[in-house]
This record gives C-alpha cells, structure tokens and sequence, in this order.
C-alpha cells in the first residue's frame, strides 16, 4: 500500500513522533494506521524502559492550591534538561500531575502514577512523553496540603524552587512574605518545638566536639554548647529568623503583629539531593552525530 503525506501528517499528529518515524512505521503495518499508532506506542514505551536510569535532575516545580485555599499540591518533576523542562509538552505534564494529585490525594508517588487521565494512567502518560521527547521524565515527589483552619499560600521562583505555607490569620499579602522568606532562607522547620530530635543531637556532637578543643571545665563547655543550640535554634527556624524583606525584625515578630501563625511549610527545589553527572555537552552532540 503507498504511504502518503496525508497519512504520515495524521500519525504525526496522533503520536507526536517524527516524520521518518511515521512513515517507518505505517511501512512495517502496510498503512494501517491504528495497528501504526500501536506499534509506535510499544517501541516507545520501550525506549522509555531504557532511558529510565539516566539521571534526571533538570525539571519544574509545580504549586497548585483549590479555589477556597484549602486543599494544596507542591510537586517536582524531572527531565534531564532545562531545555525540555521549558518545553509546552513537559510543563503540560507536570500541570495535569499536579491536578490529579490534588484531586485524588494519592499516598505516595506510585499511586500518584497510577491514577488515571483521560483513559491512561500517569505513568503511560510519562512514558509516553519520554518517547516523543527522548529524555528520561520522572515524577519524583510531592506533598498534600490541607488546612482545617488556615488558609495555604503559595512563592514559585522561577520553575525551580516553590514554596507552600499553611498560615491561620494573616491576608494573602503575608502568606505570600512568609513563602517568599521561605525561598530564600531555607528554615528548616517552623519553630524549636518542631525541629527533629535527630537533626539536633547531631549538631550537639559537633558543637561539643569542637568545644571540647578549648580544653576548658566540661561545665562551661555545656553552656558553651547550649548557647550555641540556641543560636544554631534561631539561625534554622522559620520564627527565630530575621525577615528578609525587614532584617530588624524576626518572622516571630511579624507573625505576632498581624495576629498570624505558620502551621506548616514546605521548599522544593529541582535537582536537590540528586548526585548529576558531569559531563561535556559538544561532545555528546558530536557522538550522537557520528552515531546517526
């Protein structure tokens, strides 16, 4: 059967795939085009399975909250480049993973992948998406909001790092503050009480090793400890921190003056933790090239 134009630009369409793809493939299944589109699906779900260990540590964080403030979403997902994080075809998504993430509240990122979207679960969809892009996309993580007595506020910089924050009081000129402050200043947690037991006898060892070095009393190297506590306590906390748009205050002060509390927070930033490989970028295209 002859393969015409008309035929390969209807697959294309369909599939998202290139042009020599599509006529490849309408040429395997004599010009049929539901047995094309199928065949395209499984090769490229295939080349999705082997593109999977490639590090991804490029992508876009996604903050997505209801129409009463109530119920929110902060997710990350991944490509390999900025490039692609970019792109309409990624961003599109990552927004509809967002939004099945806040309607159906998944445990965690397997049911996440697991949902369904206009007939196909999210992880064919990712698959599907990694096969038309030929980068590795990888849902890595995200986190549910939802406020009994608050209200969630929202700061994206950029698409790298966001931020969301359960405040009770306050108007949303604050909330947004608070998420901007938390951008930019990384706390740890919202005040002392809630700072991991784990996270604070570690810095207890280190302080008490170094202290220690002085050769003074250990009476005095116990308060020399706990001094530091304390300002190590005001350094990682959101409430003991100076507000970074008025440093003469703290966000403590801040909160107290408009009758505010933060309930919760949380900062993602693309790529964090992830161990990326280096390497150099023309030399890669030139392989590609001389591999084509």
């Amino acid at each position: 059967m002859a393969i015409t134009a008309a035929m390969v630009k209807e697959l294309r369409e369909r599939t998202g795939s290139g042009m020599m793809e599509c006529k490849k493939a309408l040429v395997e299944v004599d010009g049929d085009i539901e047995q094309a589109v199928e065949l395209m699906r499984k090769k490229g779900l295939a080349k999705a399975d082997k593109k999977a260990d490639r590090v991804a540590a490029e992508g876009k964080i996604v903050a997505l909250v209801s129409d009463d403030g109530k119920r929110g979403v902060l997710l990350e997902v991944n490509s390999e480049t900025d490039f692609v994080a970019g792109g309409d075809d990624f961003g599109e998504f990552a927004n509809q993973v967002a939004a099945a993430a806040l309607e159906h509240q998944p445990a965690d990122v397997d049911a996440l992948l697991a949902l369904d979207v206009n007939g196909k679960d999210i992880n064919t969809l990712r698959q599907e998406l990694v096969a038309k892009i030929g980068e590795n996309i990888q849902v890595r993580r995200f986190r549910l909001f939802n406020s009994a007595n608050g209200q969630l506020h929202t700061y994206l910089h950029g698409v790298r790092i966001g931020v969301m924050v359960e405040v009770e009081g306050g108007d949303e000129q604050l909330g947004r503050d608070i998420a901007m402050h938390v951008a930019a200043s990384q706390p740890v947690c919202v005040s002392d009480a809630d700072m991991p037991a784990e996270t604070l006898e570690k810095e207890r060892e280190i302080l008490r090793a170094q202290a220690q070095e002085s050769g003074k009393p250990a009476e005095i190297v116990e308060k020399m400890i706990e001094g530091r506590i304390k300002k190590f306590l005001k350094e990682t906390t959101l409430v003991g921190q100076p507000f970074v748009k008025d440093p003469d205050q703290s966000v403590e002060q801040l909160l107290k003056s408009a009758g505010a509390k933060v309930v919760s927070f949380e900062r993602l930033e693309v790529g964090e933790g992830i161990e990326k490989e280096e390497g150099n970028f023309a030399e890669e295209v030139m392989a590609q090239v001389r591999g084509s």
